[in-house]
């Protein structure tokens, strides 16, 4: 069984710092504009910092890994151009895109710089992730969270390329790539200008009672009691009211975070060989607490051991977990 990479997120340079304390193999990170998915105020990396940054991580035997995948509006891929160009000068181990223009200009620019293909391109078929194999030299590909463990099995049995799934983290709508929901309210796409829910456009209003309403744009997207704990208002993890139902309800989905703790060893004998932790946009202490947990496990089970599993659910959303689609195709 092959050694997984633990890839973990880094929204910030003190976030970077904690993910390689806690034994990070590689993290991912991106600048402070629209080429990344996270593209929230308060996040991501100045060159000067990432410069630092991809020094500190190589120090610690940590590779870092470069978000450029978002995609670029028509006409404007000059910033993708430069985060790239960027991103080689300093020394990133590898790029992780999503749109095949991006790729292209990659591939031929800097060909000696792996690529690693977006969970944001979707790609779900041995035939698609070929495409992009064989095409732009795609070295690995995060999939949608989609897929059972099995799928994945023979999905490794038929693709040229290394296999990254996410195992803790926000759980997805599964449409990665194709979300349109904060542009219908906002403008902003979260596929283009990197945005889901932009800060600038979110209001929190307490009533007398307490009570706290979570609003996006001109939209309610949720109202809790002074009992609940408010989440942030993603529209698609929202309560909304509508003729076909009596009182509020998740529309979409209710807030849950994947865990996949206690299927890791099916997954690296699946053939797995990079496990993602999602979370860019969360705390120190989240980064600490979650890689060093998943540290624990992956070492244990690579020593023949049964996998060291640390309660992870005050660290969920809506402290609800989840084995999602990957358990069972019936996981709803």
């Amino acid at each position: 069984m092959i050694r997984p990479e633990l890839v973990c997120p880094a929204g910030t340079p003190s976030a970077m710092r904690t993910a390689v304390n806690a034994g990070a193999d590689a993290v991912y990170c991106g600048f402070q504009n629209a080429t990344n998915a996270r593209n929230f105020p308060g996040l991501n990396f100045t060159v000067p910092e990432l410069e630092r940054a991809v020094a500190h991580a190589h120090a610690g035997g940590t590779k870092v890994l470069l978000a450029l995948n978002t995609f670029p509006p028509a006409g404007k891929v000059d910033l993708w151009k430069e985060a790239a160009d960027t991103g080689a000068r300093l020394g990133v181990d590898a790029f992780i895109v999503a749109d095949i223009g991006v790729a292209d200009y990659i591939a031929h620019t800097h060909p000696d710089i792996r690529l690693h293909l977006s969970v944001q391109a979707a790609a779900s078929t041995p035939e698609s992730i070929r495409y992009y194999c064989r095409e732009f030299n795609v070295k690995r590909v995060v999939l949608p969270r989609i897929l059972t463990v099995p799928e994945i099995k023979l999905m490794a049995d038929e693709i040229p390329c290394e296999i990254e799934t996410f195992i803790f983290g926000n759980h997805g709508l599964m449409v990665e790539g194709r979300c349109s929901l904060t542009n219908y309210i906002t403008g902003l796409s979260t596929n283009m200008d990197g945005v889901c829910s932009p800060a600038a456009q979110v209001e929190y209003i307490k009533d007398d009672a307490g009570n706290l309403s979570t609003r996006l744009g001109e939209y309610t997207i949720d109202c809790f009691s002074c009992n609940e704990s408010a989440g942030y208002p993603t529209i698609c993890k929202g309560r909304y009211l509508t003729p076909a139902h009596d009182g509020p309800y998740y529309a979409f989905e209710e807030p849950i975070s994947l865990n996949l703790s206690t299927l890791l060893p099916d997954l690296m004998k699946a053939g797995v060989t990079a496990l993602k932790i999602e979370g860019r946009q969360r705390s120190k202490a989240y980064v600490k607490s979650v890689v060093s947990a998943y540290r624990k496990a992956v070492d244990s089970i690579m020593a023949g051991q049964d996998p060291q599993i640390s309660d992870l659910l005050a660290l969920t959303e809506g402290q609800k977990e989840t084995q999602g689609a990957f358990k069972s195709k019936t996981w709803r």
